[in-house]
């Protein structure tokens, strides 16, 4: 069935308006992104089968452009509009952990590190550079290793901090498996670091490791000392 042929108050589009774009679910706010469907199918059935076949709106909205692009009723508009989207949550959450204290919303900064990092398909190392009011002055990632492991080096590490002038900083990387458990190895770099930071008068406030789900904080979970 035509979608122009439902009850108004289900249409992606009218309910959005009608209810806000929290009652949506992911294939509706999909469609819209979508704005048509194809032959033989409306633009929900389309957005229901695209999540379907890519395992969930996040693999979707991150998966290659050649794979989209093999997608009927995808091509390279809708693909750089998916694109956008992605950049423009992005840069909002950048612009809102500018703002913010990471010891006073965690939750935030969390938020953050997860939207800078879930999206890569091997293991990355990054660090949120604060100043002494634990308020963020860069994001960068430092290393990236491969599928399951990644070399970090300490003096990198220092050289950041010092090039930014930094009080603190908020160590991360993430898990391409989705557990979020830390290894021994994961234990023993961030007490390594932090006595190696500890030297220029560089405190590390946590250690945040994204997978799947919430980011876990070791310091939370008592693998390492805040």
């Amino acid at each position: 069935m035509n979608i122009r042929e439902w009850p108004v108050d289900e249409r992606p589009r009218e309910k959005l308006l009608a209810r806000g774009a929290g009652v949506l679910s992911d294939a509706e706010l999909v469609a819209i992104l979508l704005g048509s469907g194809v032959a033989g199918r409306n633009v929900v059935d389309l957005a229901r089968g695209l999540l379907g076949r890519f395992g969930g709106l996040r693999r979707f909205l991150e998966a290659q452009r050649s794979e989209l692009l093999r997608e009927p009723g995808l091509g390279p508009v809708k693909y750089s509009q998916l694109q956008a989207l992605l950049e423009i949550g992005r840069r909002y959450l950048d612009e809102t952990i500018e703002r913010v204290s990471a010891l006073e919303n965690p939750a935030s900064v969390r938020r953050y590190l997860k939207s800078m990092l879930r999206h890569e398909p091997s293991e990355v190392f990054g660090c949120l550079f604060l100043d002494s009011k634990h308020r963020p002055l860069a994001f960068e990632i430092l290393f990236r290793g491969t599928i399951d492991r990644a070399s970090i080096y300490p003096r990198e590490v220092v050289r950041r901090a010092l090039l930014h002038n930094a009080a603190a900083l908020i160590l991360c990387h993430n898990h391409p498996s989705g557990l979020c458990e830390p290894s021994d190895d994961d234990v023993h770099l961030t007490v390594m670091l932090k006595r190696s930071l500890a030297l220029i008068d560089v405190r590390v406030l946590d250690h945040i490791i994204v997978g799947e789900g919430e980011p876990l904080s070791m310091v939370e979970q008592g693998w390492v000392g805040g």
